[in-house]
Order: C-alpha cells, then structure tokens, then sequence
C-alpha cells in the first residue's frame, strides 16, 4: 500500500536568514551569490566559532528571509529575479525609519528608501514584506533637548500602506555595553530609556496612526510592555522570521517551533531558521549608533 502520510506531508524545509548580523542586501549580495552557486554556505558560530556547513539549494531550502536597510544594490542588480527562477521564495524584512543622520548616519534618503519598498512590492508582493520601524529611539544633546526618531513614521506608514503593507514591527533601542562605549565618544549626546509608561503611551500612539491605514503594530522582544499595555489593544508579539506565514504565502512544510537561539524571554517570537552572516567577517557599514552590529565602538562609530 502507498504511504498516504508521506504523500500528504512533503519534507520539511529550511528557511535562511540573511541577516540579523549584517546587511547582506546592502554590502554582500554578490558574496551570497556565490555561495548559493556552489550550493552551501559555511557559516561560524559567533559564540563558539564553530564552523558548520549549512546546504542551500532550492531542494532543501523553502524560502531565503533578507533583512536590510538598503534594498538598493539588491535591486539594482536584480538579485531577487535571479533567486526566483532557481526555485527560492523571498521574504523581506525591511528597516524603514525617519530620516535622521545622527542615528543612521549612513543609510540613504527616505526618498530612496521608500522607491525601494515600492519596488519590492510591485515586484514580489506586498505580503512578502515587513516593515520593520526599528528600534525607537529617544536621545538628548549638548542643550539638554530631548528629541526622537519618530518625526517620519506617520509618512511612512502612509507611504507604506498605498503599497499594500501590513505589518509593522517595531521595538525600543536595548542599550548594549557596545552603546555605551561608543557614546563616550560623542560627548553631549545621550541616549535615554524611557519609563515603561511612555513606551506604552508611545505603542498605542503608533497603533493609533496604523490603525487608520490598515496595518498591523507588532513589536519585536518587548515582553514586558506588552504586558503593561490596556485592554483592547491589539498590539502582538511579533514573528519577523514568519515560518507560518511563509507556508500560507508559499506552501511547503516548515519547522513551527521557536528559534530558541534568540531572545524567547524577551518576547521574541521568531521561528527556527539559520543564519548565514557573520558580525566579524561582514561588518555593517551603516554604522548606526544605536545597532548591536555596528564594528565600531571608536570615534568612528
């Protein structure tokens, strides 16, 4: 007799993560081209600094999951199309916040910015996307002024839902010891925490706005605010490796369980992939002042 079980339940795939630990779409595209050529990627712990190999042919990989801040170079040199006809899906997690050079001193102009999202979802579909307004950020300067990153957010969220966006996903910057050591480089500058109420009066404001145009507020490992927030409120942990998603876009069969390599406590709601970047070998050239990647802790950074 036939196994109908195995007929009805095909292999379970991989998804790839290209990468919370650099901008692959950004500086490493034809690097990742290549390894996809031969066929696999060899990928060091960043913990242990183990090396391990991780296959990636379409026979084994279900979809390939970008992350960037600059889309450009990965469009300008149809990347995507090219990943397309050898039998990958796409998903794309993309950090869009307002314009602020402070912060981001190297990421393009919104304007730029925005064209790229237009085209991703003309291009691969809206669903495909996540907007990521990431992280929320809120510093004072030499004049004791307390100021924000969120003076574009509204526009963006306009811009983003005339091209069918859903999802937003947003957190509050962590400050990491790296942080730290790289503000006592900038000298009158001051990035602060706010309390656990204004962060929640922050979420239910940007609910508020998204709201109106349809798109959905989700926050990326913010347990405890998520905890602190009112009744009625439909602001959720957020999943920005979205295995169950990309099985209702794609199909296919994908491992559901949580990535317990990340921050689970906090609130992170990501499901099991692999990621194929490396902090060391990679670094990000944005060079933002808030980011955990960011090489520099120097007056460079």
């Amino acid at each position: 007799m036939f196994n109908t079980g195995q007929l009805m339940n095909p292999p379970q795939k991989t998804v790839i993560s290209a990468s919370r630990r650099t901008d692959i779409p950004a500086f490493y595209m034809p690097w990742f081209m290549e390894q996809i050529k031969k066929g696999f990627f060899e990928v060091v712990n960043p913990f242990n600094q183990r090396v391990s190999v991780v296959p990636a042919t379409p026979h084994v990989v279900h979809t390939i999951v970008f992350w960037s801040k600059n889309f450009g170079p990965f469009i300008d040199e149809g990347f995507g199309e090219r990943l397309l006809k050898q039998g990958y899906y796409l998903f794309f997690n993309f950090t869009i916040n307002s314009d602020n050079p402070i912060l981001e001193p190297n990421v393009p102009p919104l304007k730029e910015r925005i064209d790229q999202l237009k085209h991703l979802s003309q291009h691969f579909g809206s669903r495909s996307i996540s907007w990521r307004f990431d992280p929320i950020c809120y510093y004072e300067t030499g004049q004791g002024s307390l100021h924000d990153n969120l003076g574009d957010f509204s526009a963006i969220g306009e811009q983003a839902a005339a091209v069918g966006i859903e999802r937003c996903i947003t957190s509050f910057m962590d400050y990491y010891p790296k942080i730290r050591k790289r503000l006592s480089f900038r000298p009158g500058l001051v990035l602060t925490d706010p309390p656990l109420i204004d962060k929640v009066n922050t979420l239910i404001e940007m609910e508020t706005r998204l709201a109106a145009l349809n798109i959905h507020l989700t926050t990326c490992c913010e347990k405890e605010v998520i905890a602190a927030l009112p009744p009625g409120s439909s602001i959720s942990p957020s999943s920005c490796i979205p295995n169950d998603l990309l099985m209702e876009l794609y199909g296919g069969n994908l491992a559901l369980r949580k990535d317990t390599g990340q921050r689970v406590k906090a609130g992170c709601g990501c499901k099991v992939s692999v990621d194929i970047g490396s902090y060391r070998h990679q670094p990000c050239y944005h060079n933002c002042l808030f980011c955990y990647a960011n090489p520099n802790s120097g007056k460079s950074g």
